[in-house]
């Protein structure tokens, strides 16, 4: 995880397609790559991002993506919500363009507050995703539609 072996990997990945976003993790080296690669044009996602100043220099750096990983905070007794929180903020007081990207995103509870917080985008487990679409009313209230439907025909 040096600076040259991070640009010359970046670069390999970037040329594959323009889509591609170059996973960056939050160290001294970096942070250098990832001011590299926003000279370059290539987009970048900071990763193990855990607190707000290492958000900010991500950012500073040109990063296109942060990514906080608010389970694993959650893990260690901090509330990884309160991080995305901030660092929402931090990037809204000074106009970064920076998104933020919550990873280690463990139920819907997580989504739903990531949402309401303003974390730009977020990844997580498929069965949290689909924890989404359950609710009990739903299911009562289909369950009501159906039977009243049988009485009918």
């Amino acid at each position: 995880v040096d600076f040259a072996g991070m640009v010359k990997e970046g670069k390999h990945l970037a040329s594959l397609h323009p889509q591609i976003v170059v996973k960056i993790p939050m160290i001294e080296e970096g942070v250098k790559a990832l001011k590299y690669f926003s000279d370059a044009g290539i987009k970048t996602n900071c990763t193990l991002v855990f607190s707000t100043g290492q958000a900010l220099l991500a950012a500073k750096a040109g990063a296109t993506y942060v990514s906080p990983f608010i389970g694993r905070l959650d893990d260690n007794s901090t509330d990884g919500l309160e991080l995305i929180e901030d660092i929402r903020l931090v990037f809204d007081n000074y106009s970064y363009g920076t998104e933020i990207l919550a990873a280690s995103v463990r139920h819907t509870m997580h989504i739903i507050n990531c949402a309401k917080i303003g974390a730009d985008v977020m990844t997580g487990p498929l069965s949290a995703i689909k924890g989404l679409l359950n609710h009990p009313l739903t299911d009562i209230g289909l369950e009501k539609f159906l039977s009243d439907y049988r009485k009918g025909n």
